[in-house]
């Protein structure tokens, strides 16, 4: 019986009987007792990008070596955790003050509190979507303000309460536009600051005015940011390859397979992809004397030799990973955020004695 930390939460493995199926790789059950999964109440659709980048990372069923843990190539920025934020904010509704060829105002907002302290903002893109039914053929004007407190002392300058982003002319061709929100994100990390952002679209003739106030209907809106946690930037130390290891007795320290399905330890429902992976893991003794193919610390020959004069007082070394690999996961967080994040030291690659 063993308790390890997985992903940040506490994990009980024990030994399975022999018809137990729940792992189909090998002989150990595992079961989940951290009380607080997350549970999405209405879980959003996955964007197509996370898709992408997630099969990228995650091909094949093995997990991948050697990836950039904190470089998004897709996206071509710093960064190991993406987040796709939904709008939370609201339609205006419309009254006789506003401008005549107004087809909607709305203000888009967005919480970014689920950043922690120590991730590192480095892109951030808005994305509006007009869905399949808004075709209208005509041509728009768009202007996209952020929302902000003015002091005293702005009031006195009689400066504006909305900054002015983009302003740009479309035709809603089931077009899809994406803004530049990167500083903007970077703003809104002070929660005071993160007033969110005025939307405001107008058409050209008033002859198609009934008509584009429709376009609140197939209208909608999504933040997607990268951060960096360089906490989790460590790079790995290069190791010495020992060649293939010949056949040993099977109680000698070396890797076995482990498949955790997250359905089994009920993650299955905010955990997106994969449905599980081969994590592994690590069983076996250390005896003396302690070969290249045992991975040995100096330390742990050292506590060899002691344990042969004294093995009552002194055990063996321990059988540990010495070399691990990450995965890549999609999943939705408590706000039912989707989230891809690379988590590192997830599947055991080599092990030996420590």
């Amino acid at each position: 019986m063993w308790w390890v930390t997985l992903g940040g939460f506490l994990v009980l493995l024990v030994p399975a009987d022999t018809d137990t199926k729940l792992w189909h790789m090998e002989e150990f059950s595992i079961k989940l007792i951290h009380p607080a999964n997350p549970v999405p109440v209405s879980p959003p659709p996955v964007p197509s990008v996370l898709w992408k980048i997630y099969n990228q990372r995650m091909g094949s069923k093995a997990p991948k070596k050697n990836q950039e843990l904190c470089f998004m190539k897709e996206l071509n920025v710093p960064g190991n955790i993406i987040r796709v934020f939904p709008d939370q904010g609201e339609f205006a509704p419309w009254s006789p003050e506003q401008p005549s060829n107004l087809c909607l105002q709305k203000i888009i907002s967005f919480n970014l509190q689920v950043m922690e302290k120590e991730e590192q903002l480095t892109m951030g893109q808005l994305e509006l979507r007009f869905n399949q039914n808004s075709y209208y053929g005509g041509t728009f004007d768009l202007q996209l303000y952020m929302l902000r407190i003015l002091s005293p002392q702005d009031i006195r300058r009689k400066m504006s309460s909305k900054k002015l982003l983009a302003a740009q002319t479309f035709r809603l061709l089931h077009k899809t536009l994406y803004f530049n929100l990167t500083n903007v994100c970077r703003i809104w990390r002070d929660r005071t600051k993160n007033l969110g952002l005025l939307l405001e679209i107008f058409t050209r003739r008033e002859d198609t005015l009934a008509e584009c106030r429709g376009i609140q209907t197939f209208l909608s809106s999504s933040l997607m940011t990268v951060t960096l946690n360089p906490l989790q930037c460590k790079k790995p130390r290069p190791r010495r390859s020992h060649g293939t290891l010949p056949l040993m007795a099977s109680n000698i320290c070396k890797k076995k397979r482990l498949y955790i399905d997250f359905k089994v330890i009920g993650w299955q429902n905010w955990v997106i992809a994969p449905r599980g992976y081969l994590a592994n893991y690590c069983h076996g003794e250390c005896p003396y004397p302690l070969t290249l193919i045992l991975r040995g610390s100096n330390h742990a020959v050292l506590q060899t030799l002691a344990h042969l004069f004294s093995p009552e007082d002194v055990p063996q070394p321990c059988c540990v990973p010495v070399k691990m690999a990450p995965i890549s996961m999609l999943f939705y967080d408590n706000n039912d955020n989707v989230v891809l994040r690379h988590f590192d030291n997830m599947a055991i690659d080599e092990c030996g004695c420590r």
